[in-house]
Parts: structure tokens; sequence; C-alpha cells
């Protein structure tokens, strides 16, 4: 599935044209033509190569998938490997979407392996910033990387409003919550690590785009794009700081978990010592008392019975303050 547009002069003259035409205007230094392949195939590539004069360890990078985050400068183009992120609103599980992007002087070539990547939401930020279109590619690289990294900073705002709905179970009582902070704090540190492998490199990237000598970005988008570079570092800080809150909450919950133990042992000891002592003295001193029904089967059935119960309430006594 391909969609293209082609820009003149700021202006968005044609839509979804075949990409057979693209040779007519790629030489034009008026235009900005925008290319996305969804799921391409050999094929695709091969004409991308062509018509653009990609290099091929660039098309290497984008034809095999899981490519760290990085911009790499060729002769006639860039190519640049990112990731959009989004979070489940029920489970908080993060998924990633691959995303290899081409930038040559007059047009942006986007490649998805799938459909997971919301290209559509991009075209709707191009076309609320169509004041910009006549900066060429660079406004079709903003838009791109302002979507990315927008989704980047939700992303770790929602990790970080479950971190602290994990904090507020840490003191409640009752094996339940124990657990609850224990398998919760596991899995967004897990989640955690994943967002971590998304973000940080993004430093990198947006701020080489920043860089004079590539000539990447037109001098008046300079200032769009270290807008996004802020977003990217306020997005860097808040996910280092997530990490060291991650390790608080589990050092916590063992702490807590250790001080409970504490607590239901000493109280366990205490009750130990007080039955102590009358069973000291009558070991001590042979105390053999009759009972009613000594030497009797009814009475060996009571006397039975009555630890039984005895034993049973205590289990309930402790298993209701979760001591057991």
């Amino acid at each position: 599935m391909t969609r293209t547009r082609l820009y003149r002069n700021g202006s968005l003259i044609l839509e979804d044209f075949p990409t057979a035409d693209i040779s007519e205007y790629v030489n034009d230094p008026d235009v900005a033509v925008w290319l996305d392949l969804c799921d391409p195939c050999s094929a695709d590539f091969a004409m991308i190569s062509e018509e653009f004069g990609l290099h091929e360890l660039a098309v290497e990078d984008a034809r095999h998938e899981h490519q760290r985050p990085k911009l790499d400068r060729y002769r006639t183009h860039a190519f640049l490997s990112a990731y959009a992120i989004s979070a489940d609103e029920t489970s908080g599980q993060l998924t990633t979407s691959e995303l290899s992007v081409f930038i040559t002087p007059t047009a942006l070539i986007t490649i998805r392996p799938d459909h997971r990547f919301d290209i559509e939401k991009v075209v709707e930020r191009w076309d609320n910033n169509s004041d910009l279109a006549k900066y060429g590619v660079g406004f079709l690289l903003h838009g791109l990387l302002d979507h990315i990294v927008d989704g980047h900073f939700a992303a770790v705002q929602d990790l970080d409003d479950r971190i602290e709905a994990v904090e507020d179970l840490l003191f409640d009582e009752g094996r339940r919550q124990m657990d609850s902070v224990q398998r919760d704090s596991y899995a967004l540190r897990k989640n955690l690590t994943k967002l971590r492998r998304v973000v940080l490199p993004m430093r990198e990237v947006v701020n080489s785009l920043l860089r004079r000598d590539l000539h990447i970005v037109a001098e008046p988008l300079l200032p769009y794009f270290q807008d996004v570079y802020d977003h990217v570092l306020r997005a860097t800080e808040w996910t280092e700081s997530l990490r060291d809150m991650i390790t608080s909450i589990m050092e916590t919950n063992l702490t807590v978990q250790g001080n409970r133990m504490n607590l239901i042992m000493k109280k366990v000891t205490s009750w130990a010592s007080i039955v102590a002592v009358p069973t000291a003295v009558t070991g001590f001193y042979g105390q053999n008392v009759p009972y009613p029904g000594v030497n009797t089967q009814a009475g060996f059935l009571t006397s039975t019975g009555v630890m039984v119960v005895a034993s049973a309430l205590l289990y309930w006594v402790f298993k209701r303050k979760d001591w057991i």
C-alpha cells in the first residue's frame, strides 16, 4: 500500500498520484514529494532505490526490522530510523511501531512494516500546519518527528501515572495488595526498559538534525526542531527519573514486607511466651489432673475434638490477620 503527496512552493497540488510519476518531480527544487510505503515488497525497495538513488546500506537497514533509533548521513540523502510508541489504556502494555525514513533534498520517504503506526495523524498534523509547507521536506520531517515525540511524551506520562498508583498501594494491609505491588512493579520495569530503548536514542537523532553542516533543516525551521528537541530532553529526563522511582518502589516493598514479617514474629513470639510459662510449670512438676471422662472413649473423643477445634480456631485467627 502506497501514499503520495506533492507540494509545490508550499501548496499541496497532488495527492495519491502513481509512483511511476515520481521521477517527473524529484529533480525539481521547488517541490517536496512524500512517498509512504506500508508493508513494502522487494519491488518497492528496488523502485525507491532506483528513483531516488539511495545507498544500498540504507536500503538494507530499511528492509530489516529492529534497527536502533539513529540518523545516518550519506552523500545525497539521510536515513532515519525511529519508533512510535503507544500505551494500552487498560493494561498499560507498551506497543512500539518501527518507522524507516529516507530524507532527500526534494523527497521524504516513509517505510512502515505494518499498519500499527497511524500515518493519518501525521497527515492531519501537516494539514493543520500548512503555513510551514513552503519549507519543503523539512516541514514534512518536522510534522513526522513532532508526532512521534509527542507519543513518547504521552507514554512516559502514562507510565508515571501507573507508578504513582502502585506507590499508593505500598503501605496498604493485606497479602493481595503486596502481591499486586510486586507484580505491577516488575511489569512497570519491563515497560520502562522498552521505553528507554526508544526514547533515549532520539536525543542524539534530533540533535544531529539541528546541525547546520548537514543542511537537512532550513534556517527558519530550526526553532521548530529545537522545540521538538526540548520535548525529547524532557521525555528523556522523565524516563530516567521513572527508573529511580520503580527501583525505590521495589526496595520499599521489600522493606515493608520485612518489617511486616518482623511484626508478625514479634506477636507470635509474645503469645508463645505467655503459653510457655504454664507449660513449663506443669511440665516440670509432671502434673496430671484428672478430667471428666478420663480413661473412657468419650473423654478421648472430647479431648481430641477440643484440640482440633482449638487448632482450627487459631488457623482462622492467623489467616484473618494475614499472618499465614
